[in-house]
């Protein structure tokens, strides 16, 4: 055998090891996801199965409310005798609230074969979807969430998006299903609670207020744009997330010249979702029309001179401290692809924007 055949075989090989590797690889992540899904329904079906012989013991004594209340905590002692820790009170109520909650979502002959005959064929009738997107984890945030539709926006966005608990808890605290709500009509208000978040046009991206309290930014400090505009870049990541869905970053203080002047975005980014450039502009102080004829300025250059033929029109966003409502809409075309929304330098008080909902609900059902 010559040198060539010789490193021809020794790159055949490596090749092939490089490609068992592959398949290896690929084989022992699918086993592990399948596994983690499976370990994680059957840990919620158990809650799920406790919660509602809990519920069903309660009610069979409940002309004799002293032993009701006494169920769990009987039952508690007794298990945690068995197995050790994992059985406390507050899991086992949070087990009989899971079950009230989602009591629809399994069926009695799902319940039979898990709980009463502990056959494992149920799981044949999950192949095609399984009755729990998430983990326990994220039903203990969601289960303390009494809004029956804000609690499935949460769910479905959770699932789609993969947030962690984290996560989770950070937007419900940022009260996003109200922001969301806010800036939609009552029948878009209508399909977030049954398909999440779902980006299809310019008004789909924007939240009233923005909360940017990850920047850890005091409210009442002096500080200029760029101070905002780089804390923004330190947590770009958080920031993304915030803004919502399909957010590429492509760059800050973006230069761009028309005639023999120079203009300034202060951040560009891309939405793979809407396929169009979107522009921000930050504004630490009240907005004006100058602010907004200077962003409609930017929205037209990026249209004609760097969208391509097959993407979509750009979005250009105004984050400021302050905005006037009534000042956009005589300022801007109907069809302007200019967006104005105050950004909030802490968690926006949660109880105020869910009044706020149920007020302008109230009013456009007056309205029809």
């Amino acid at each position: 055998m010559d040198k060539s055949d010789a490193t021809s075989k020794q790159g055949t090989e490596v090749t092939a090891i490089d490609r068992l590797y592959d398949n290896s690889v690929k084989l022992i992540q699918f086993a592990r996801n399948v596994a983690v899904k499976q370990v994680n329904t059957v840990q919620l079906l158990t809650y799920y199965s406790l919660g509602r012989w809990i519920v069903e013991e309660q009610q069979e004594g409940s002309r004799r409310a002293k032993y009701g209340q006494q169920v769990i905590k009987k039952l508690s002692v007794k298990l945690s005798e068995k197995f050790g820790r994992g059985f406390s009170e507050d899991t086992l109520k949070n087990c009989r609230k899971f079950y009230l909650i989602y009591k629809d979502r399994i069926s009695e002959t799902v319940f039979e074969l898990f709980a009463v005959e502990k056959s494992e064929t149920v799981f044949s009738f999950f192949k095609d979807q399984m009755p729990f997107s998430l983990q326990w984890s994220h039903y203990l945030v969601l289960i303390r969430i009494d809004n029956a539709d804000e609690r499935s926006f949460y769910e479905i966005e959770a699932a789609k998006s993969g947030w962690n608990v984290r996560t989770l808890q950070r937007q419900y605290n940022s009260s996003l299903y109200e922001r969301l709500a806010l800036s939609r009509n009552k029948d878009a208000v209508l399909q977030l609670a049954s398909e999440g978040n779902v980006v299809t046009k310019p008004e789909d991206i924007v939240k009233q207020p923005t909360v940017l309290e990850f920047l850890g930014m005091e409210e009442k400090a002096v500080y200029v744009e760029s101070d905002l505009e780089s804390a923004i870049i330190d947590k770009l990541q958080k920031f993304l997330l915030e803004m919502g869905k399909g957010y590429l970053f492509e760059a800050r203080q973006k230069r761009f010249t028309y005639g023999e002047d120079h203009f300034y975005v202060d951040l560009v980014f891309y939405n793979r979702l809407l396929r169009c450039y979107v522009l921000v502009d930050l504004k630490t102080d009240k907005l004006t029309h100058q602010d907004l004829g200077q962003m409609q300025m930017y929205v037209n250059y990026y249209d004609r001179y760097e969208k391509l033929d097959d993407e979509n029109p750009t979005v250009g966003i105004l984050l400021c401290k302050e905005k006037n409502d009534a000042l956009v809409e005589i300022t801007l075309p109907k069809d302007a692809n200019v967006f104005a929304s105050e950004y909030r330098l802490y968690l926006p008080d949660k109880k105020l924007l869910q009044d706020k909902l149920k007020e302008w609900i109230a009013e456009e059902d007056d309205g029809n």
